[in-house]
């Protein structure tokens, strides 16, 4: 086991995954070094490894919508930046709808979306057939479609930043298990990890599906819950499919890669926690059959490549959990993105970047900060299209 270089770091990141790495790189940046990041697992065993791949600027709320535009912009650019190829095609996103009820919603959706300046449209059931060719008739009633939404290849993406983070200085160290943080004076002082104690006055809390597992080692408490969310990977066909599309009913999604493979995923409700592990159930493969080519009945004689499974990070508002922790000062949130960390992390990390510094934030903390979950009171907002 690696231990670190050194016995003390001005930021300690707990957390190896697209968040904690695009967080390192953005406080390396501004000259807040030295940084160490460590991480129980290996570099993409996560969620951001285990992921779809999808970025889309579709959302329920004014502030989700403006991280993800920041964040589409930021991965137009990543290649000029980082050195990287992530192949992000901006093919588009299309939520569908089986009821009139579901669209009424995809409705107002898609009219605050517009409202923020992005070319969102309702379509009609010819409208998608138009997107998904050989969707079975009958299937829905409509769907929400934005273009500028798309998907990326998460590994090209997740080495890129961990290449730029290094570059700049950071400290990475995998399979380091973060095991608790120590105090002094009601501030944080120390991180204690399993290849030895650090001192450090800021720790980042980015570790994802564990992140309330780590909070409570840190002693403060949030109420985020892990779950398992099951994808696969078919056999290449002939491209025929250009949006990812995600259904609202039951959370199930695929895209087309641009290998020609169909990537998706279905909601399986598997208890909380990560005790279950990573592994494939054996309800997975036969529902997500049946859902699938029912929906689009020409995939149902391709084969199954590859299945997995990876962690969402749930919070009960749906929001991510980011800023400074008052109960415990130097402790900072960066969690609780549900399965959208990819889609919001470049924008996201900018304002780990500023709690950590503490410099002034455009969030609201009664929208984003852990305090917004201190006592009785009701979420001033909450995020609902939790979906692909």
């Amino acid at each position: 086991m690696t231990s670190p270089r050194r016995a003390a770091y001005a930021v300690t990141i707990v957390g190896a995954g697209i968040v904690g790495l695009f967080t390192a790189y953005q406080l390396a940046r501004a000259g807040a070094g030295p940084i160490l990041v460590v991480d129980r697992g290996f570099l993409s065993g996560g969620a951001s490894g285990r992921n779809g791949g999808g970025v889309r600027q579709q959302w329920d709320t004014r502030a989700t919508v403006r991280l993800a535009r920041e964040s589409v912009a930021a991965y137009r650019r990543f290649g000029r930046e980082f050195g990287y190829n992530i192949w992000f095609r901006q093919s588009g996103y299309l939520f569908l709808a089986e009821t009139p009820a579901e669209l009424a919603r995809l409705t107002t959706v898609s009219q605050l979306v517009r409202s923020e300046g992005l070319d969102a449209r309702i379509l009609d059931p010819e409208g998608v057939a138009r997107r998904v060719d050989g969707i079975a008739p009958g299937a829905v009633v409509g769907g929400a479609y934005l273009g500028s939404d798309g998907t990326l290849y998460p590994f090209p993406a997740i080495w890129g930043v961990y290449e730029a983070a290094r570059a700049l200085g950071v400290e990475v160290l995998l399979g380091v298990d973060a095991t608790g943080v120590t105090s002094k004076d009601g501030h944080v002082a120390g991180l204690v990890t399993s290849a030895g104690p650090v001192a450090t006055p800021r720790v980042v809390n980015a570790a994802g599906g564990w992140s309330g597992e780590f909070a409570r080692r840190a002693g403060v408490e949030v109420p985020n819950v892990a779950t398992r969310h099951e994808i696969l990977a078919l056999e290449p066909m002939r491209p025929f499919l250009d949006p990812m599309v995600v259904r609202v009913s039951d959370g199930l999604y695929f895209s087309q890669t641009m290998r020609g493979e169909i990537v998706g995923g279905l909601t399986m409700h598997h208890p909380p926690g990560t005790t279950g592990g990573m592994s494939t159930s054996p309800e997975f493969l036969p529902r997500m059959a049946r859902t699938l080519t029912a929906l689009v009945p020409r995939l149902g004689g391709l084969n199954v490549l590859r299945a997995w499974s990876g962690f969402y990070d749930d919070t009960p508002d749906g929001f991510p959990v980011i800023g400074e922790d008052p109960r415990l000062p130097g402790f900072v949130h960066a969690h609780g993105f549900g399965g959208h960390g990819f889609m919001l992390a470049p924008a996201a990390s900018r304002r780990v970047a500023d709690a950590v510094l503490r410099t002034p934030s455009d969030l609201d903390p009664e929208q984003f900060g852990p305090q917004r979950f201190f006592g009785p009171r009701a979420p001033a907002a909450v995020e609902r299209l939790q979906l692909g």
